[in-house]
């Protein structure tokens, strides 16, 4: 068949497949068109999930009657500027958008128009497009000094097959809503309005830019417990920055929904940046929860391609391994510098969960005292019973081979003197064990509540850590190497981090073409599955450039050896060894939380308390 050359009709409309896949994509577009005219207000509406109509009204530098017809022209931008050469330089891209290929897009699929002033100056004028029959420029009328007023009726009418795949107007709905959510949370000095089908379902006010007015414009879009339970991220490493907020481990989801990743303002889903904040809190959460993070890298636009995908939601960096250590080790450092505390909404679970006794009282005063308990003197052992300090703490199945400390793994309380006022520490002082389990402290405004093994076996887990940092990981040689066969390009990323490898105590070489013999492990793993590791290392080593699997797999067992290496629970615990525990939790990072996410202590508010009972 002959190659012929399409219409320019048909031309846009392949191309608004790849940018405009659905209304909210419309919306990022013509939304990022917005902010990159210097908008301060921005307004959107959208009636029936977008598919109806899309009204985007913003208060920036407006255009021209002779720039609205070029603005519906494919590839027509003005937001890359040639050189004297006459050349367009795409590495230096520092605009949302840069394609010119949005507008003519959407006009070629959907009814569109453009009515504009320019903030130079001037009367106001519109352009029409009709599935992509352009109308001539004509004045009209304009509500605002200077800006853009961009509506789109009946999406998708000219390409009758797309809207077969179109979702349920509420899914729709849903969709432009998470996007609004993006761009704002990525422009806090920019006011925002979302209407969907006449209801205004988002009001936001332009803040302050900086640190603060981003979290008061998160608070408002992620709710007042992201707010609480957020840190700080600020850290900077070879000209790039990463900024923003993570949630504390205690305060995980059981998706990823609640991640949010910008590159220069742009709201990007990246597996590189998204594996890193998986490993950065690798340590604190199990597999099947996820942190929550809004996390925003700024970098020179030189060093990472934004011109991947004409939707602009993917991006290559130049230097992965670089930005991947810096959102790794600057989430850890924020992490390390919240150190025992845990979220906000444990105590708040445990609120919801107590109700009120309407039964007859539990004690009245011509029955006699529980067993063991006395109103005036606290709790006192029975007489029946014998007072053990940790017992079994020193036998052979109690204790880490290698870890422990000469005495095992129990708590020596005489580092840790109580101090003449203890409940002003900030976990306070022990008051009582419950079940054998569950450590009561007073605080000076408060009550804290600690599950005694969870919080021991972090604290174990973290010595264990410490000691793995100083020195080599010990290795045990094979007794026969075994020879891994991988895909030539994967044996050869394996043993280029050789060195790497071996100080994770795994000793590689090549052994071939397109395998790889491994010698010795690390001795931590014990009798491990060889083949399947080095095949999860060079998974790692092809998507982000890190063996996490071996590091992953160490904790794993690190974390297996505190849990069998702690306090367990059952055991009875003395005064001292309480408190022993609650000091070293203060000085210990992430102690507010297992190994496994999960809140080793509940504290509540003496405020929280009287709520209970009727006093607030």
């Amino acid at each position: 068949m002959p190659i012929r050359r399409l219409p320019p009709e048909t031309v846009n409309r392949i191309a608004a497949g790849e940018v405009v896949e659905r209304p909210a994509s419309a919306i990022k577009e013509l939304v990022e068109n917005a902010l990159d005219a210097g908008a301060t207000r921005v307004e959107i509406q959208a009636d029936g999930g977008g598919l109806s109509r899309i009204l985007i009204a913003d208060d920036g530098h407006g255009m021209a009657a002779d720039q609205l017809a070029l603005a519906i022209e494919r590839h027509a931008t003005s937001k890359l500027e040639p050189d004297d050469a006459g050349d367009v330089d795409l590495l230096r891209i520092s605009t949302l958008g840069f394609r010119g290929e949005a507008l003519p897009s959407i006009g070629s699929v959907a009814r569109l128009t453009i009515t504009s002033r320019p903030k130079s100056g001037g009367d106001a004028h519109s352009i029409t497009v009709d599935g992509g029959d352009q109308k001539p420029v004509s004045p009209a009328a304009f509500p605002g000094p200077h800006g853009a007023r961009v509506e789109v009726r009946d999406l998708f009418y000219a390409t009758p097959a797309r809207l077969k795949f179109m979702k349920s107007e509420r899914s729709e709905a849903m969709a432009i809503s998470e996007e609004i959510k993006r761009q704002a949370m990525a422009h806090e000095a920019v006011a925002f309005t979302l209407d969907l089908d006449g209801r205004t379902t988002l009001r936001l006010p332009a803040e302050h830019p900086g640190d603060q007015g981003r979290l008061k414009r998160l608070a408002a879009l992620l709710g007042r417990d992201f707010e609480a339970n957020a840190l700080l991220i600020d850290q900077e490493r070879d000209g790039v920055r990463l900024s923003g907020y993570a949630g504390l481990p205690t305060y995980s989801r059981g998706n990823a929904a609640h991640q949010y990743l910008f590159v220069n303002g742009r709201p990007v889903r990246d597996r590189l940046l998204q594996g890193a904040l998986r490993g950065a809190y690798a340590d604190f959460l199990a597999r099947d929860r996820h942190p929550a993070a809004v996390l925003f890298l700024d970098i020179d636009p030189l060093y990472v391609d934004v011109n991947v995908h004409p939707a602009k939601a993917e991006v290559r960096f130049r230097d992965p391994a670089l930005v991947r250590g810096l959102i790794v080790g600057g989430l850890r450092h924020a992490l390390a510098a919240a150190g025992h505390r845990a979220s906000t909404t444990v105590a708040d679970s445990v609120l919801a969960g107590f109700q009120a006794h309407a039964g007859a009282p539990a004690y009245s005063p011509s029955q006699p005292s529980a067993a063991g308990w006395s109103g005036w003197q606290g709790w006192a052992a029975p007489a029946t019973q014998t007072a053990q300090v940790l017992p079994g703490l020193n036998e052979r199945s109690a204790r880490v081979e290698g870890w422990d400390q000469p005495h095992g793994t129990s708590i020596d309380p005489s580092p840790y003197p109580l101090e003449p006022n203890p409940v002003d520490f900030p976990l306070g002082a022990a008051r009582a064990q419950l079940h054998g389990t569950y450590i009561v402290a007073q605080t000076r405004d408060g009550l804290v509540v600690v599950d005694q093994h969870a919080a021991h076996e972090r604290l174990v887990y973290e010595r264990m850590k410490v000691q793995m940092a100083r020195g080599s990981v010990t290795r045990q040689a094979l007794l026969t190497p075994e020879v891994v066969e991988l895909d030539p390009s994967e044996a050869m990323r394996v043993v280029a981090r050789a060195e790497e490898l071996a100080e994770l105590g795994l000793i590689v070489e090549a052994f071939g073409g397109g395998a790889v013999l491994v010698r010795e492990t690390p001795a931590l793993l014990g009798d491990t599955d060889v083949q399947g590791l080095i095949r999860d290392i060079a998974d790692d080593l092809s998507e982000h450039g890190t063996a996490l699997a071996l590091t992953e797999r160490l904790g794993e067992v690190c974390g297996t050896m505190a849990c069998h290496g702690s306090v367990r629970a059952g055991r009875v615990l003395s005064a001292p060894e309480m408190n022993a525990l609650l000091r070293e939790m203060e000085a210990t990072p992430h102690s507010g939380q297992c190994n496994h996410g999960r809140p080793t202590y509940v504290e509540l508010k003496l405020a929280d308390l009287e709520r209970l009972f009727g006093r607030r």
